[in-house]
């Protein structure tokens, strides 16, 4: 077995904080690898590479990133856990963002401009309806016939909380019938793709590409890498933009699209709770009444989808200063997400000033608490069952908790019914033998009583008593973040996101923070981030800086040193010592990352006749990291630089291949270049197949 040495230098600058030694050696081997991961020293086939000098970050920004294409119309879809949407802008046009057209269907008292995120799959899998239409019409078949049917809801959060998660990753319809993730997004994807370019169409009276189109879709900050790669793939199934053609595509930030829109709000548009005090009013007063009187204003503007954004810079924008901080709490079904943003004058560009934080403290934590209770009054094997035996009647009472869900306030006094459909009487008799009624009495419930009229009847402290878990999470976590020494001097917070409508959320946020900054919510909160997307999908480059998720690096090989490298890495070869595994890093977790920045790092092979050179990038959560084998470092991208045919072309002794990473919206590319060449070869990050 033949083991070559290579000498490299690191000229690395102390900005990216890389721990190096000045002189390095390298080698290539074949022996077996040591742990789960190939070593890049003794996997078959591969090259061992090591840093040669000059190694360097370069923080200047792609050239080709301001070279923006041209489209006619942005469209933003907010594709939620609860409820989605679209919205649009011409670009000739940008102060007009078009809501989508009215959605069929609807439920009394709850705001019909998006609908809700339902599909339904015929029983031969194939796509059949999505939204109201899906619900109804799941609601309308025949029970034994419904159990063919697959119906899913609210299976966004499958992509949050799935910590595997890959291409082949399932839901489960209603029916307990498995699907795959991947499918379902794309179907849903596509429809939302279809009824856009049909309302655009026939906006214009003749048939609208698909080319002319710049689409955004948002997802939540806290998200992880895979599941927003996973957004982008299915939206490359869906047809709205391909690898080829990925700047079509924007992957955008829900808090960042928010605090977009929140830029543009004139007083009359917002709702500020921390004033509460100063106007004489008791805070559930201004809740209250601050909100109701928004609603009435959107309801009275609910006929005219097209809301005008004013090209100037809102009042409350207009208080903000060079270096100003403030909070976008982004509440919505699933998730919560906090990101701190930091304003940059004189164009009033975004920098994220600390990496997303929440959880999945979204409003469906209300849903299950719902769940829980009525596991505990009727049994959880009966509800169990009930699920699957009887699943449309299932969905139907959770739509009638929905309703009152939102009917749920600080100040409320006189109780809240919730309709039991009849099969859920009428199973649970079977099932039990005794009456729903009798249940009631028999548990230990006595806040929920039997309503004569089939309906349960919760006092407003027991629907209250169901926020209060997820209320109390989200406090506790924005507790924590104002306790981080970048938070402290937040000037606002603005409140947005579904759930930010609900009462109860509003008066604990007010409550807990109304004396550190001032909090504000935009009046069609629902739609915030919605239209923030459009603004942001006609002007990418407003967000500047973010902060990277994660720590990037690629695997290779150094001199061994006695003290330093662990005895286990230790390749002995022809009476030289070699460290394997090292992991030399790109970029590190929550390091500012400009938009489009790119960072270099220059290599050579160990092996100075090898012609196929292959270098696996390696990420982690952590910043500290050392080798490729330590704990939470994952293999995420393979670049295999093929020079063969190359013979001819005069290269140095030591070839330096140059590897660049590009930080796009959410996208990370790589390329190695053989600088003596100019060959080269490109990948994309990929959280979802290694």
């Amino acid at each position: 077995m033949e083991s070559v040495g290579v000498y490299g230098f690191c000229g690395c600058t102390a900005k990216n904080k890389m721990k190096c030694d000045s002189r390095r050696e390298v080698t290539a081997s074949e022996t077996a690898p040591t742990s789960a991961y190939s070593s890049p020293a003794r996997s078959l086939g591969d090259t061992g590479i090591t840093p040669l000098s000059p190694s360097h970050i370069a923080n200047d920004a792609d050239p080709n990133v301001s070279e923006q294409p041209t489209f006619l119309v942005v469209v933003a879809i907010d594709f939620g856990t609860t409820s989605s949407g679209y919205a649009y802008s011409f670009t000739k046009e940008p102060e007009c963002i078009h809501v989508m057209r009215r959605w069929e269907g609807g439920d009394p008292g709850v705001s019909n401009q998006k609908t809700p995120t339902t599909i339904l799959l015929t029983p031969e899998r194939k796509f059949h309806s999505f939204g109201y239409a899906a619900r109804d019409f799941y609601h309308d078949l025949d029970p034994n016939e419904a159990k063919q049917w697959l119906y899913l809801e609210k299976f966004k959060m499958k992509l949050h909380t799935t910590g595997d998660l890959t291409m082949d990753t399932d839901l489960t319809a209603a029916n307990g019938k498995k699907v795959k993730a991947l499918e379902i997004f794309v179907y849903a994807l596509q429809y939302f793709k279809e009824q856009a370019l049909k309302e655009l169409s026939d906006q214009a009276g003749s048939e609208f590409e698909n080319s002319d189109v710049r689409w955004v879709i948002t997802v939540p900050a806290i998200w992880k890498q895979p599941a927003k790669q996973f957004m982008r793939q299915a939206a490359y199934q869906a047809g709205l933009a391909s690898p080829e053609n990925s700047e079509q595509l924007i992957i955008a930030l829900e808090p960042e699209a928010a605090s977009i829109y929140c830029r543009k709000l004139r007083l009359y548009q917002m709702i500020e709770l921390s004033k509460a005090a100063v106007n004489g009013y008791s805070s559930s007063d201004t809740v209250g009444a601050g909100f109701a009187q928004a609603k009435e204003h959107i309801r009275r503007n609910r006929q005219s989808r097209t809301f005008l954004v004013e090209n100037v810079i809102g009042e409350i924008w207009s208080e903000l200063e060079e270096g100003d901080k403030y909070v976008v709490v982004d509440s919505g079904g699933g998730t919560v997400d906090l990101t701190v943003h930091q304003i940059r004058l004189p164009e009033g560009h975004l920098k994220e000033l600390y990496k997303a934080t929440g959880g999945p403290y979204g409003s469906l934590g209300v849903d299950y608490e719902f769940e829980k209770l009525l596991c505990k009054i009727f049994g959880e094997d009966f509800i169990e069952q009930f699920k699957i035996k009887r699943p449309a009647a299932w969905v139907d009472l959770m739509i009638a908790f929905e309703s009152r869900k939102r009917a749920a306030a600080p100040d409320r006094t006189n109780p809240l019914n919730i309709t039991l459909p009849f099969s859920f009487i009428d199973y649970y008799k079977k099932f039990r033998g005794h009456s729903v009624e009798h249940a009631l009495r028999k548990s230990n419930v006595d806040f929920v009583k039997w309503s004569s009229q089939g309906m349960l009847r919760m006092s407003p402290d027991a629907m209250n008593a169901l926020f209060k878990p997820t209320i109390d999470s989200i406090i506790e976590h924005l507790r924590d973040l104002f306790q981080k020494p970048e938070v402290s001097t937040v000037k606002f917070l603005f409140l947005v996101g579904g759930f930010a409508e609900a009462p109860l959320l509003q008066q604990a946020v007010q409550a807990a923070f109304a004396d550190k900054c001032r909090i504000i919510i935009p009046q069609d909160v629902g739609l915030t981030i919605l239209k923030g997307a459009v603004l942001f999908g006609l002007d990418p480059a407003v967000i500047k800086v973010r902060r990277s998720p994660l720590t990037y690096g690629v695997g290779v090989l150094n001199r061994y040193v006695e003290g330093k490298h662990p005895p286990e890495k230790l390749l002995v070869k022809d009476g030289t010592r070699w460290c394997t595994d090292v992991f030399d890093k790109f970029i590190s977790a929550d390091q500012s990352v400009a938009l489009g920045e790119l960072v270099k790092r220059s290599y050579t092979p160990a092996k100075p006749s090898q012609l196929v050179i292959v270098i696996n990038i390696y990420s982690s959560e952590r910043d500290n990291v050392s080798f490729i084998t330590d704990p939470g470092v994952k293999k995420c991208g393979t670049l295999r630089l093929d020079l063969t045919g190359t013979s001819g072309t005069s290269v140095p002794a030591r070839r330096e291949i140059q590897t660049l990473m590009q930080f796009g919206d959410t996208e990370i590319k790589a390329t190695a270049v053989d600088i003596a060449t100019s060959r080269s070869v490109k990948v994309g990050i990929d959280f979802l197949n290694y």
